[in-house]
């Protein structure tokens, strides 16, 4: 080709050459930029938390929160049976990292300041602020540049985590309105098992005003962020039941910004505890998952897709990687996510990962902090608006107290094989309200699960279905009932706000398949109303209901010469006539662990609390095994049964009554719940 080339003038050169020529340029520089690239997003990282030589950097400022390295904090405990973080932020800041690597402290007149979220048009911040030590955290907002700041709440407990909202609007507004979101404690009440301030999500105006309760689930909520669709994904301890055992387990949920439709939202395969979620532009949520995570809930990261989150479950890092802490998006659809090494002794410092493929480069790091809660100054697109049907009182002063709650066919699940509840299995419905525990309690029910008054009992439909009316904001638990009055499944803690309808597929039931186009019976008719008012909430407890049967009719066969176990105190309280104490000590018998220890918990030797049917206590006076298929090996378990002759029979009542006392949590006294 050159050969037949003539050299006239510049204009006149054979083109081939240049070509050939530009080409061989191009291709040097991709690989210089891919050998780059390759480099800086070294695969996983590596055990000693080099990924890198040299850090990247954005082209675009982001925010981030800087707490003290060597605090206290970092050496206590982790909470809850290291389900929950501690609640870290004194002493913190805010800074703005620019592209160029300046750092500008922002929060500059705080004495604590972090979680730090930047508005849709990239103009504005929320954060959670401390301007003295002594204060509690309240909701602030200024300019991403650190002027204008303004104080949103007041007298709301220690707010945290605060978002900005999609807009609202109902059928009589005039025009919607913006809302935020934030995390409070000002309920006043315990987390289920006592170990601190229950936490929940609620909702102002942008002026502070307003201030709606989003979630009443009795333990703690937590990191909420805001879906395109408007919904609000955030992380909640399930404590309800105890399938998990003591601890329970964080997972992910989802419900509207009225606090109508609360639903699970991600799958429940991979670590116990679920949370700081993160949506990415290309629709994956990216979360922190462990089994039982360090003081600051750093932990592994897994994700689900947006399209089918319940069924998606993957994992993006593995052990040795190191641990990671409050995602973040890019526009890329990479995250912004901080790091430390798993063995410690290293500060978090903010990475840049792609969840693609798990690699990572670090970008900033200043080993004096923790730098945690990264956030990209960039604008977003608004997520879609929100209507809302849920009113406390209408224009003319009409109130509305109640939500209603339906089920299309109790007999839909996610059972392994349908056979093992086959449609009549279900007789009725319990519907069961959930008592907070005050500050002060931390245990002092016995149980640990909280305790329940009961709301009512209603038939099921013979499709299935139930239509019920429930008092709003309230944490409620349904229990569906076989033949016996025991539970056959329970949910965990669901409710329903002033006038919202909400409804279920079944129990259980696969919530990403569509059901059968039928008009069910119970919609067909008025809805039952189960709205006692709570001094008619009726409870069942140890010492007032089950401890009179117990003397009736076992004393004479658990005694001190008879029959493990003994249920007459003991010889001391036999000697002195302790009364009470003679009651507390059958209590503690009857739920003592399967190992025989002081401790009373979900696997105990003679009463599963909140589950009568796999309970050997309900086995012995049944005469058989009550364990369900789903129940595992324990459903092959042998039974004790009652020798006959030697004790009265319990009749139905007493034996409904044991069963009423174990599925509403086994508790020694509820007595000061009733009033």
């Amino acid at each position: 080709m050159l050969a037949h080339g003539r050299h006239t003038d510049a204009d006149d050169r054979p083109r081939p050459f240049r070509a050939l020529l530009w080409q061989l340029v191009g291709r040097c520089l991709v690989l210089v930029v891919s050998a780059l690239l390759a480099c800086s997003f070294s695969a996983f990282g590596a055990d000693s938390g080099k990924p890198a030589p040299a850090s990247i950097r954005l082209d675009r400022p982001f925010l981030l929160t800087q707490l003290p390295a060597g605090s206290e904090i970092e050496g206590q405990r982790q909470t809850a049976g290291g389900t929950l973080r501690i609640a870290y932020g004194d002493g913190a800041r805010i800074v703005a990292v620019h592209p160029n690597g300046s750092v500008r402290v922002l929060t500059a007149g705080f004495h604590s300041a972090c979680d730090p979220e930047i508005s849709f048009d990239a103009k504005m911040m929320l954060f959670a602020g401390k301007r003295e030590a002594s204060d509690n955290w309240d909701i602030f907002e200024m300019a991403v540049d650190g002027s204008g700041v303004r104080q949103i709440t007041r007298d709301m407990g220690n707010c945290r985590s605060p978002g900005y909202q999609a807009t609202l609007y109902t059928i009589v507004s005039r025009e919607p309105w913006h809302q935020l979101t934030f995390v409070s404690d000002a309920a006043g009440t315990n987390n289920e098992d006592g170990s601190g301030p229950a936490t929940h999500l609620y909702s102002s105006k942008l002026d502070g005003s307003a201030v709606r309760r989003l979630t009443y689930n009795l333990s703690s909520d937590m990191d909420p962020v805001l879906l395109e669709d408007g919904r609000l994904l955030f992380a909640s301890w399930q404590r309800g039941r105890l399938a998990r055992g003591t601890p329970g387990r964080v997972s992910l949920f989802g419900v509207n910004i009225d606090g109508a439709d609360f639903a699970l939202f991600a799958s429940q395969a991979g670590g116990r505890v679920k949370h700081m979620p993160c949506v990415t532009t290309d629709g994956l949520v990216v979360f922190v998952e462990s089994d039982r995570v360090p003081w600051d809930g750093a932990g592994h990261l897994s994700c689900v897709t947006m399209r089918r989150p319940l069924h998606t479950y993957r994992p993006i890092t593995r052990d040795g990687d190191g641990l990671f802490h409050s995602p973040s998006p890019l526009a890329d659809g990479t995250i912004l996510v901080s790091r430390r090494p798993c063995g410690g002794g290293e500060t978090h410092a903010v990475c840049r990962l792609d969840p693609r493929t798990g690699r990572w480069a670090r970008i900033f790091d200043d080993p004096r902090f923790h730098d945690i809660q990264a956030k990209s100054v960039d604008k977003r697109s608004q997520a879609d608006g929100r209507s809302s049907v849920v009113m406390e009182e209408d224009p003319e002063g009409r109130t509305y107290p109640n939500g209603k709650l339906y089920c299309l066919n109790v007999h839909l699940s996610d059972l392994e094989k349908r056979e093992w509840m086959p449609p009549g299995t279900v007789k009725r419905l319990r519907v069961l309200e959930g008592i907070p525990r005050a500050e002060q309690d931390s245990a002092a029910h016995g149980s640990p699960l909280a305790p329940r008054r009961l709301l009512g009992e209603i038939d099921v439909a013979e499709d299935g279905s139930f239509n019920i009316t429930v008092p709003a904001n309230t944490a409620i638990e349904l229990q569906i009932l076989d033949v016996d009055g025991m539970a056959l499944r329970s949910c965990g803690w669901i409710w329903a706000k002033n006038r919202e309808p909400r409804g279920c597929i079944g129990c259980h039931e696969d919530p990403e398949l569509t059901p059968e186009n039928l008009f069910v019976d119970a919609v067909q008719r008025p809805s039952i109303a189960l709205t006692l008012p709570p001094t008619r909430r009726r409870t069942v407890d140890f010492r007032r209901h089950v401890m009179p049967i117990i003397e009736r009719k076992c004393v004479v066969c658990h005694g001190p010469d008879d029959a493990p176990p003994r249920l007459d105190g003991g010889q001391e309280a036999v000697d002195r006539d302790l009364g009470e104490a003679y009651s507390r000590q059958a209590y503690e018998t009857l739920l003592a662990s399967d190992d025989s220890s002081v401790d009373i918990g979900s696997s105990g030797k003679y009463v599963h609390p909140g589950r009568a049917r796999t309970s050997p206590l309900v086995w012995h006076v049944f005469g058989r095994n009550t364990s369900r298929p789903w129940d595992g090996d324990i459903a092959k378990k042998p039974i004790k049964k009652i020798h006959a002759g030697k004790a009265k029979p319990l009749t139905d009542d007493e034996r409904r009554t044991l069963v009423e006392w174990i599925d509403m949590g086994a508790i020694w006294d509820a007595a000061s719940n009733e009033g």
